[in-house]
């Protein structure tokens, strides 16, 4: 019976291991690292990210680089130096002669030039149109990030308690395994049992620790991808929950709101908006272009004539130009334009098949994780009972020792099938509200302050100068 109970006693501390390292509605530990304090780590900190919150920004100067368009062009230029001039002129009255006259002076002039474009087939409007079309496009993209990090970020979570609560249920395996060795050699040398039963449970401890070193190395990747994606090292994970409360109710309502709010659709319309707008823009090159160019010129002696002291020039002048045919490139671009558009299209259509695919996917694997959860537990609580009993039953001669080393390595596989199951639960319920657009600080309640992209927009929209960005630099 001692035997007995130091099994059962190793077999409680595996099993409280499991249920402290991993549990789908935990009660939190104080100070522990919790799922939501680190995803606020991954959402302020994460580099990829704030790359891309950069990409957005320099994508919104495409706004007021199109409003340019409107605006005139003014320009100031200044010439000075030296120089010599001479002249011969044919005279025939009242004889043929030719006089030379020569001088050397220092010409110096300044003028300003202004030109307003008044009409340009409407290109500076349709630009405008899609450099804010290709801001919504870039924010959506960023909305994808988002996700795409937050979703990281609870995936290499929980990854880490898995691997983590696995390699505690190897070290413990192990620790049964040794005591299953010691006692099979000690009854061997009383003649209870043959050195097949010996030689059966030392390979069953050679197969459990090198059971644990897959755990360790499974577990040393996991902390890596953690520190990557988090941006700290993992210390002591508190146990993550579930967002199911967060997502549609019933998959005909999943996929309904993830064709409409999953970023990557949005991305794909805002595309095709763009593209629509290139083809106006292209076809402006067809259309007249109207400017008004004004000038004036103040010059001190003249680069012409030496015997000029000065003079003032100013002018306001129209220019009216009507294309007729510049080698057909206008008509190749605005070809190309239309067929660019197709494309968009045609990728809109499969960014919404791809996300219907996506919610149906995630919304099939939480499903089963919820029903594997269930499945799991009973067969660790089967597999419990069922290594108790060969224990006992072995103890009295009624099975052998590969009997009890199979119940171990049952149970030991269970317990490990429940400690995955229990985090593909919780994977699945971030992966489904990703792909129904929800997987946001905002939704999740996460207490950091929220990037907003339009902040930066509106302050260079309407910018007319500078080479500051807002931040300063």
């Amino acid at each position: 019976m001692g035997s007995s109970n130091r099994f059962r006693r190793a077999d409680g501390v595996a099993a409280a291991a499991l249920l402290c390292a991993l549990s789908v509605l935990p009660e939190r530990p104080a100070l522990a690292e919790t799922l939501e304090s680190a995803l606020v780590l991954a959402y302020q900190n994460n580099p990829s990210l704030n790359s891309q919150r950069a990409g957005v920004r320099a994508t919104d100067e495409n706004v007021p680089q199109a409003l340019s368009g409107y605006r005139p062009k003014v320009s100031l230029a200044t010439t000075g130096g030296e120089q010599n001039l001479s002249s011969t002129q044919k005279l025939t009255n009242p004889v043929v002669s030719y006089p030379t006259a020569s001088a050397i002076n220092s010409p110096f002039s300044v003028g300003a030039t202004l030109t307003q474009t008044l009409f340009n087939g409407f290109q500076t409007a349709n630009k405008t149109r899609q450099a804010e079309a290709q801001v919504l496009s870039a924010r959506a993209g960023l909305h994808t990030a988002e996700q795409t990090v937050l979703l990281n970020g609870a995936t290499a979570y929980m990854n880490v308690l898995r691997d983590s609560a696995i390699l505690d249920l190897q070290r413990r395996n192990v620790e049964v395994l040794q005591e299953q060795l010691r006692q099979t050699r000690d009854r061997f040398n009383v003649g209870e049992v043959t050195r097949t039963d010996v030689a059966q449970a030392e390979a069953s401890l050679a197969a459990g620790r090198s059971q644990v070193l897959v755990a360790e190395s499974n577990y040393k990747t996991s902390v890596a991808v953690y520190r990557q994606v988090i941006g700290v090292e993992p210390r002591n994970l508190a146990p993550g929950s579930p967002v199911d409360r967060f997502s549609p109710n019933n998959l005909p309502q999943a996929i309904s709101v993830g064709i409409t709010a999953n970023p990557s659709v949005a991305t794909a319309q805002f595309n095709v908006d763009a593209a629509e707008l290139q083809v106006k823009v292209a076809e402006g090159a067809l259309y007249p272009n109207f400017s008004v160019t004004a000038s004036a010129q103040r010059y001190f002696l003249s680069t012409q004539s030496p015997t000029t002291i000065g003079g003032y020039t100013a002018s306001v002048l129209g220019t009216l130009s009507v294309p007729i045919y510049q080698g057909g490139a206008e008509y190749s671009l605005i070809r190309q334009a239309k067929e660019t558009l197709g494309q968009r299209r045609l990728d809109l259509d499969t960014a919404r098949e791809q996300t219907r695919q996506s919610v149906v996917q995630s919304w099939g694997q939480l499903e089963a994780a919820k029903a594997n959860i269930e499945a799991t537990t009973a067969q660790v609580q089967a597999a419990e009972i069922a290594l108790n009993g060969v224990r006992e039953e072995a103890r009295v001669g009624q099975r052998t020792t590969f009997d009890v080393l199979t119940a171990q390595q049952n149970l030991v596989n269970a317990r490990v099938a429940l400690v995955t199951a229990q985090h593909d639960r919780v994977v699945a319920s971030y992966t489904l509200l990703a792909n129904v657009g929800r997987l946001t600080p905002t939704v999740l309640g996460l207490r950091t302050p929220v990037y907003r992209p339009q902040v930066h927009y509106q302050q260079v929209r309407d910018s007319w100068a500078g080479v500051r960005i807002p931040d300063g630099r």
